[in-house]
């Protein structure tokens, strides 16, 4: 599985997001992402033109759940120039906020709400919902699985990998070993953690975000 790391704390981009980043610039991650809202348009733009210069991928992780809030998110994906949109619960809206630019949709899956986000839905709703995404074009599904509130979270990953051909990422309170090898084990293709790690809170023993980051990726091979 790739590993996304996120440069949010309880949903929202840190406000020291580029000096955390320079921090770890060196370890070579692949994956980096960051929310729409917690800092200014102008930090994002920063961030995203810094996390491309070290060769990772981008992504913008959409929480605003209205409409007119997930039009304004995908207009500035787009302006920014992020690889990759998670999130958003409007997913013709973000097409056409993104339409023309080469930015892989990733829709959440089942209905979320409040900040932090929880998840509503059962797993025929998620499964629905995949297919759905993937008629419309998207490239993926952003799972909220360890925020579900109707489901439990392993049988909400199994049936959006039944229903999916494309890329499944599980975002949010992905906080210990187990629940990475839970979701490997689940079929899904990416995970994402931010909190957990910033905090110090995913490995216990291990001092400072490198170390944090240093035993999710031995996780991952």
């Amino acid at each position: 599985m790739d590993f996304i790391f996120m440069l949010t704390r309880d949903d929202r981009t840190v406000p020291d997001c580029l000096e955390r980043l320079e921090e770890i610039a060196d370890l070579g991650l692949r994956h980096i992402g960051f929310k729409d809202v917690g800092v200014p348009p102008a930090t994002l733009d920063a961030l995203n033109r810094r996390i491309k210069a070290m060769g990772a991928a981008s992504y913008l992780e959409i929480v605003s759940l209205a409409p007119e809030d997930c039009r304004r998110a995908g207009e500035a994906a787009r302006a920014i120039g992020v690889d990759c949109v998670l999130g958003g619960g409007h997913v013709e809206i973000l097409r056409a906020a993104v339409a023309g630019a080469p930015i892989r949709l990733f829709p959440f899956a089942g209905e979320p709400e409040g900040h932090p986000t929880r998840l509503r839905g059962d797993a025929r709703r998620i499964a629905a919902d995949c297919r759905r995404s993937e008629a419309l074009g998207c490239a993926g599904i952003d799972l909220l699985a360890y925020r579900a509130v109707e489901a439990a979270p392993l049988d909400l990953v199994r049936a959006a990998r039944a229903a999916l051909r494309g890329r499944l990422i599980v975002a949010g309170s992905v906080d210990t070993p187990e629940r990475i090898a839970d979701l490997a084990a689940a079929g899904a293709d990416a995970f994402t953690i931010g909190t957990a790690l910033l905090d110090g809170r995913f490995a216990a023993g291990r001092e400072g975000l490198r170390a944090q980051l240093a035993a999710v990726l031995a996780l991952c091979g």
